[in-house]
C-alpha cells in the first residue's frame, strides 16, 4: 500500500532525524535541478536557439513531466538508490547516518557549483550513502555490490556511448544541408527531451531516498514494499523544478562554451547524442548521471568537429567526476561519524 501525505507527516512528527534528512533531501534536489539541469540546455543557450530564462523555464517544466511521467512507468532506478546499502542499529542510528549522507551530498554539490564544474550530484548521492552505511556497520558488507554494479556500468554508458552517439550524430549531420537557423529550431525540443529524461533519472534517485527514509524510520527498509505514492513524485518534481528555475549559467559557460565550442548543428548532435544515451539507460533501470551523459556527449561532437574541446577543461571536469566516488563516500563516512557521536 502506497505511502500516504498524512501517514508521513506523521512520521516527521518529533523524528528529528527523518526530518532532517527530508529538509536535506529537497535541498539537494533543489542544487540538483540548479546545477544539473543546465547542462540540458548549454546547448540550446550558447548557440542563441533560446534565450536564457526561457530556456530555464522550458529546462524546469519538462524535469517536472519526466519525474511524472516516467517513474509512473519504471521505477527500477529509484528501488537501485532504495536498496544501494543497508543500515543497521535501529531506526534513530540508521536515520541519522541517512541525514549525515546528505549533508555529505550538500556540501560536495555545493563545492561543485562554487567552482563551476559540473559535477554528478547522482554519483555523490550513492556515494555518501554508502560510506554513511559503512560508518554505521562498521565495515562494507552492508553495501550492496549488485545495486552499484548497475551504477557502475551506468557510469561506462554515459561516458562511452555517450561520446561514441555524439560523435556518431554530428557525422550524420554533417551531410544534412540545412541552414543554422534550422538546426537552432531542431535543438528546442532536443534540450526539452533531454531535461525530460534528467527529470526521469535524477527525479527517481531522490524518490528512493524519501522512501529509504521513512522505511528506517519504522525499522525496516524491505523492498517488497517498495511502491512509490503519486505525491511524492509531485513533491520531487516540485523541488527539481524550482532549482532549475533558480539558473545555473555558470556551469552553462563550463560545459557549452569553455570545454567546447558549439554551432548550432554541433549543439543538435550533441543533444541526440545524449538523448539516446539516456532513453536506453532508463528503459534498463540503469542509475547514469545525466552531467556525464551530456559532457561526454559534447566531447564525442567536439573530437569529430572543426571546433575541437578543450581538453584542459576537460580534464578538469573528468577529475571532479573521478573524485566523487571516493570524495563523498569519504564526507559521508566520516559526517556519519560525527553524526553518531553528537
Amino acid at each position: 500500500m502506497p505511502l500516504s501525505f498524512f501517514d508521513f507527516l506523521g512520521q516527521l512528527s518529533g523524528n528529528y532525524a527523518l526530518f532532517g534528512t527530508v529538509l536535506l533531501t529537497l535541498a539537494v534536489l533543489l542544487v540538483n535541478g540548479w546545477t544539473d539541469a543546465p547542462n540540458a540546455i548549454a546547448g540550446a543557450v550558447v548557440t542563441g536557439a533560446l534565450p536564457f530564462r526561457p530556456a530555464v523555464l522550458m529546462a524546469a517544466v519538462c524535469n517536472f513531466l519526466g519525474v511524472l511521467c516516467v517513474t509512473s512507468v519504471n521505477a527500477s532506478v529509484a528501488e537501485t538508490v532504495y536498496s544501494i546499502a543497508s543500515f543497521g542499529g535501529g531506526p534513530r542510528a540508521a536515520l541519522t547516518a541517512l541525514c549525515a549522507a546528505m549533508t555529505a551530498i550538500v556540501l560536495w554539490a555545493g563545492l561543485a557549483w562554487f567552482f563551476g564544474i559540473p559535477t554528478s550530484e547522482s554519483h555523490a548521492l550513492v556515494a555518501g550513502v554508502s560510506g554513511a552505511a559503512a560508518a554505521l556497520e562498521g565495515s562494507l558488507s552492508c553495501i550492496r555490490w549488485d545495486c552499484w554494479a548497475k551504477v557502475l556500468f551506468g557510469l561506462i554508458l554515459s561516458t562511452v556511448a555517450g561520446f561514441w552517439a555524439g560523435r556518431w550524430a554530428l557525422r550524420q549531420l554533417k551531410s544534412v544541408r540545412l541552414s543554422d537557423c534550422t538546426f537552432r529550431i531542431f535543438q528546442l525540443p532536443g534540450a526539452a527531451a533531454t531535461a525530460f529524461f534528467h527529470g526521469a533519472q535524477d527525479g527517481q534517485k531522490f524518490i528512493g531516498v524519501f522512501l529509504l527514509g521513512s522505511a528506517l524510520a519504522q525499522g525496516r527498509a524491505d523492498e517488497g514494499t517498495f511502491v512509490i505514492p503519486l505525491w511524492l513524485m509531485g513533491l520531487c518534481a516540485v523541488f527539481m523544478a524550482l532549482g532549475t528555475l533558480m539558473g545555473g549559467r555558470r556551469i552553462i559557460d563550463t560545459v557549452g562554451r569553455e570545454m567546447v565550442s558549439l554551432g548550432p548543428r554541433e549543439g543538435l548532435a550533441a543533444d541526440l547524442g545524449n538523448i539516446a544515451c539516456l532513453f536506453a539507460a532508463t528503459l534498463l533501470g540503469l542509475p547514469v548521471s545525466t552531467t556525464h551523459t551530456r559532457t561526454a556527449a559534447l566531447l564525442g561532437v567536439g573530437s569529430a568537429g572543426e571546433r575541437r574541446p578543450d581538453w584542459p577543461v576537460a580534464i578538469r571536469v573528468a577529475l571532479a567526476w573521478l573524485f566523487t566516488f571516493p570524495g563523498c563516500a569519504a564526507v559521508g563516512y566520516w559526517m556519519a561519524k560525527l553524526f553518531l557521536c553528537a
